[in-house]
């Protein structure tokens, strides 16, 4: 009986979780060890550790699924994090109104796809990245957490 490589644990879902490459080939079969592919998504963003070193599974993954980063590279704060693999990030921008020759304040609210490979919490300054159509309304995915919660509470209580 071959060994797929996958632990248990990553099975969470009702379809079995396989990475497409290496699933059938005869190297995987030979070795013990479990083979993990991962690429680097280019536009100076590293390929984080838990995609290199981790066990999970997701295809939607930049890193380790078969998903193409390109378009636009946006930023944002994170709102919400009560999907499944998914945040919601707002974006505040000023918008000129001719008439009165003035700027108002705008946002608008972006989902995006995250990795197994992030930790996110509420009030995270993100960046991500435009790819193909996820699902019905995610074209984003998380590339970065530039500024966490954890380093905001140290910068303000840092005199102390």
């Amino acid at each position: 009986m071959a060994s797929t490589g996958v632990e248990l644990t990553v099975q969470s879902e009702r379809a079995f979780q396989k990475q497409p490459i290496y699933q059938n080939s005869k190297v995987a079969r030979q070795t013990t060890r479990t083979k993990r592919w991962y690429k680097d998504v280019g536009l100076g963003f590293k390929t984080p550790r838990a995609a290199i070193d981790g066990q999970y599974i997701d295809k939607k993954c930049p890193w380790t699924g078969q998903v193409s980063v390109r378009g636009r590279i946006l930023t944002g704060r994170v709102v919400s994090t009560k999907m499944t693999r998914t945040i919601i990030i707002r974006r505040e921008y000023l918008h000129y109104v001719p008439k009165y020759n003035r700027y108002e304040r705008r946002h608008s609210k972006l989902p995006v796809h995250v990795s197994p490979a992030f930790r996110v919490a509420v009030g995270d300054e993100v960046i991500v990245g435009q790819t193909r159509p996820l699902s019905k309304t995610i074209r984003y995915n998380l590339l970065r957490i530039s500024r966490s919660q954890a380093e905001k509470q140290e910068k303000v209580f840092g005199k102390f």
